[in-house]
């Protein structure tokens, strides 16, 4: 079944070019990634006529791997399957695969496709309103790869689960809000979808619901980002993830990683405690992909109090400068201030050499764009993918600048400062330094976050040291004058990390 289904979704994309499908964020499945995704479901238990959605079907190729894979498991089980899509040019390819599957096992396969929006056609159930239905519709089993489209927060779709939206909304993580509504109690679902909700501020309440009213029990990384969906060319940090709907806490997450979905033959496992994953306030999710990851979890979560907690605070540059141009000079003068760039952070310092930009001096006529010449830690919001560090950070100090009185920050860096606006003193300066810049904490936000960018949202979340220990770690690094991370490592593993 699948083959025939794999062939007429070849011709459907022949005939629809790309640019036309990326607007409506489409996406088809690989053939393999299709056969993997359903082999993840637990099928031991299944007995008598079983429900399964498919809530983003196009071509109906997930559908199909499901359906192939529930007929060879035993030869009394019956199908009842949900695909929900909207598209009149995929409509005809998708009821035509699922006519052929039905073709196939005549007494054993029904299906039913429903032409409504599938958020908009079910919000008020999964909000409870006064408009929900007594009997919101629930499914054994969910299968799915949502559109990956960011939209608007007046967008019909957010709009409609505010439970779930905070910020900048995409519809793949409504699709999987929704799905994980559609489930009944104990039953599974798999998604294909991006990492990027694993962290961050936008994501929180879709992680706050999917985590609560569901459990994580398996994820599939892949570890190259440009093959996922094969012939799609999708740069995307992608991954597979399995959910069951349960407030049970397994005691393990299954953690399988694949090259891309072409080779799912060659699969690293790691199984992982739950709690390792799942972890935080924010309920952040951490995929980490070897034993010496989990280590990593395991001692950063030692301490329970973050920057903020300690009085201390990263927060991102104040400069847009393609917004500015009018406050930028290229020469120093009277009344103009350094501006600085991530260029200027070099080998654990920050200096102000020429940053190879047009414009590296600010004026000090608006107060809203300049900031207190003190103490700093710099740090760089975005690195290239390929860099050996994520995090990479520099001193700044007011001695080197001595001259002016306020300076200004460019908003591709981060800096870490006093959440009262007061000076840090110099060893805290240090300690936060090398918490930073070592190869514990580097990890650990790789681990969290699998972008080239620092947000600094979550690096305010991250547990630390007491203010104290920070403070004495700065005071050993100031006194070996040495900043390289093998000096960082050693000192706060001395001292932090016994």
């Amino acid at each position: 079944m699948l083959d025939h289904v794999v062939n007429q979704t070849k011709e459907f994309l022949e005939k629809m070019p790309k640019s036309k499908r990326k607007k409506k964020g489409q996406f088809f499945t690989s053939v393999e990634t299709a056969r993997f995704m359903a082999d993840m479901f637990d099928l031991d238990n299944c007995i008598g006529c079983v429900s399964v959605l498919d809530p983003g079907a196009g071509t109906g190729i997930l559908s199909i791997a499901f359906l192939e894979r529930l007929m060879s498991v035993t030869s009394d089980i019956k199908v009842s399957l949900t695909c929900y899509e909207t598209d009149p040019e995929v409509l005809p390819v998708l009821k035509s695969n699922l006519e052929y599957a039905q073709n196939e096992y005549p007494k054993r396969i029904e299906y039913r496709v429903i032409e409504d929006d599938y958020i908009l056609s079910q919000s008020n159930d999964f909000d409870e309103n006064l408009l929900a239905t007594d009997n919101p519709a629930k499914y054994d089993f969910v299968i799915a790869n949502p559109p990956y489209l960011r939209v608007m927060r007046d967008h019909p779709a957010a709009m409609a689960m505010p439970k779930v939206v905070h910020g900048a909304p995409n519809l793949y993580f409504l699709f999987a809000a929704m799905s994980l509504f559609n489930l009944k109690t104990e039953s599974e679902m798999v998604y294909i979808i991006p990492r990027s909700w694993t962290s961050g501020a936008y994501f929180k309440a879709f992680r706050e619901y999917l985590l609560t009213e569901g459990k994580i029990e398996q994820i599939h990384l892949f570890v190259s980002r440009d093959k996922v969906f094969n012939t799609e060319e999708v740069l995307q940090e992608t991954m597979i993830l399995k959910v069951r709907r349960s407030d049970r806490k397994p005691e393990e997450v299954l953690i399988t990683s694949s090259n891309s979905c072409n080779d799912f033959a060659d699969i690293t496992k790691l199984k992982v405690p739950y709690d390792a994953v799942v972890s935080g306030e924010d309920l952040y999710v951490y995929l980490p992909t070897s034993d010496e990851e989990i280590e990593v979890i395991k001692k950063i979560n030692t301490y329970h109090t973050t920057l903020p907690d300690e009085g201390l605070k990263m927060k991102t540059g104040i400069v847009v400068d393609f917004r500015q141009w009018d406050e930028l000079r290229k020469e120093p003068g009277d009344h103009i201030l350094p501006l600085f760039y991530s260029q200027h952070i070099r080998d654990g310092r920050v200096n102000h050499q020429p940053s190879g930009k047009e414009f590296d001096w600010i004026i000090d006529e608006k107060p809203g764009l300049i900031q207190k010449n003190k103490n700093y830690v710099f740090i760089k919001r975005f690195t290239a993918k390929e860099e050996r560090r994520r995090l990479q950070c520099g001193v700044y100090s007011p001695a080197d600048f001595k001259e002016y009185k306020f300076i200004g920050t460019q908003n591709k860096i981060n800096f870490v400062d006093r959440v009262d606006g007061s000076e840090m003193d110099t060893q805290t300066t240090y300690g936060v330094y090398a918490l930073l810049n070592s190869t514990l904490f580097d990890m650990y936000y790789r681990i969290l976050n699998g972008s080239t960018q620092v947000n600094s949202t979550e690096i305010n979340n991250i547990p630390v040291p007491p203010a104290n220990m920070i403070k004495k770690i700065g005071e050993r690094i100031l006194v070996t004058a040495d900043l390289s991370t093998d000096n960082c490592d050693r000192i706060i593993s001395e001292v932090a990390y016994v």
